[in-house]
């Protein structure tokens, strides 16, 4: 049996749309339910869906075989997992975000509020950036507008949240998208399996 983690709510459901295109399916994931495991004996998979930033931490750990995660989530966890194809999915970019008066003082500490804390102080170490980071986990957007920070380091789709909040997109740090990953044990013992899955999860992909 192959397990397979995918993550739940939207980009979940696309991501499912693929496997099914490639022939790995489950009837009942297309059911209206609540379950969160789902069992294919025939072709021997089974799929669980979990939170989207656990999905690597269960593949990491060998509970999931291989899994679809989230660029940014690997970025600030580098789980030591192998990342075997860009799903050209779910789509967006990690960015610094300002003010649209923003004016960079490059002799004072720069306060960055952000989830992100392993992405932002690896992107300022790499510009020789001090600076004071302040994890926050939601309404990020909040923090420059209201004084706790001087900029953010934040996920972008439509940049309309930016906008509508006075902010402005400062510097792109990273392009995201969905991730097709695997165990490195499991790729090496279920290797036939997992190369067939990525084989064409390449064609659809293209």
């Amino acid at each position: 049996m192959l397990n397979i983690a995918l993550p739940k709510g939207r980009l979940g459901n696309k991501v499912y749309k693929l496997f099914d295109k490639i022939g790995y399916f489950c009837p009942e994931m297309a059911e209206d339910n609540r379950k969160l495991i789902f069992e294919n004996p025939k072709l021997q998979i089974r799929f669980f869906l979990v939170k989207p930033s656990d999905v690597a931490i269960y593949v990491e750990h060998g509970v999931a075989d291989v899994g679809v995660v989230g660029k940014d989530i690997l970025m600030e966890t580098e789980p030591r997992i192998y990342e075997l194809l860009d799903l050209k999915v779910g789509k967006c970019f990690m960015a610094v975000i300002t003010p649209q008066d923003y004016f960079e003082d490059p002799d004072k500490t720069l306060r960055v509020a952000t989830k992100f804390v392993h992405v932002a102080k690896k992107y300022y170490a790499s510009l020789n950036r001090e600076i004071e980071v302040i994890k926050l986990n939601g309404s990020i957007e909040l923090a420059p507008i209201l004084g706790l920070s001087d900029v953010i380091v934040d996920i972008v789709e439509t940049g309309t949240t930016a906008r509508e909040n006075n902010l402005k997109i400062y510097r792109k740090i990273a392009d995201i998208s969905a991730r097709f990953i695997a165990n490195p044990s499991s790729f090496k013992f279920k290797n036939g399996k997992i190369k067939d899955i990525l084989d064409r999860l390449e064609e659809v992909t293209q």
